[in-house]
């Protein structure tokens, strides 16, 4: 990917992962190419959605190496302005990959579904994390708003009803053995 979005970004460090991941890839291709990269003008990027950046995360990933490679957009992944900064930020990005992990709840995950899902690139990925909430005995969730049919896995399910664009890939989840994403890998036709 060129560009991935995260949304429920927490303490930033799957942020800081997909960031390192991404320079990897800048500099493999610059390796390839016989040219240098430019640190400040990094080529492929990772936008992170969350509602509630805490000041000491917004200030320690703000001084982290990888800084330049870090979009933070702070507001609900779900509200209208939110969406369309994030849509506005992947334009001219040609590989798109997305991360759910945010409220766990049906509704929220699907809608976050409905509004970045469509931006995944043919050949990648929505990731949609914590499915095996839906596996889980409803006593592990007792104090979430969340819980076995009220889930990423619920939500994602329903979703694919309507968009044969996406299928979940098992061989992922196949590959790993343990996942938090059990049929929460979809690829994009």
């Amino acid at each position: 990917p060129d560009l991935i979005i995260e949304t429920g970004i927490a303490h930033g460090g799957s942020l800081v992962l997909s960031a390192s991941i991404l320079a990897l890839l800048d500099y493999c291709d610059a390796v390839d190419a016989g040219t240098v990269i430019d640190p400040n003008k990094p080529k492929r990027k990772v936008v992170g959605v969350d509602i509630d950046i805490r000041s000491h995360n917004r200030k320690a990933l703000k001084k982290h190496p990888m800084r330049n490679r870090m979009e933070l957009i702070e507001g609900s992944s779900t509200e209208a302005q939110i969406i369309s900064q994030v849509h506005f930020l992947s334009k001219g990005f040609k590989n798109i990959m997305v991360f759910l992990d945010s409220n766990h709840t049906h509704d929220h995950v699907y809608a976050e579904l409905e509004a970045y899902a469509p931006l995944v690139s043919p050949g990648s990925y929505c990731i949609v994390f914590d499915t095996v909430i839906d596996d889980l005995p409803s006593e592990l969730s007792s104090d979430r708003l969340w819980g076995p049919s009220n889930s990423p896995k619920s939500a994602l399910h329903k979703y694919l009803k309507t968009n044969p664009d996406f299928s979940i890939d098992k061989d992922i989840q196949d590959k790993i053995l343990i996942t938090v994403a059990p049929d929460g890998y979809l690829l994009k036709k």
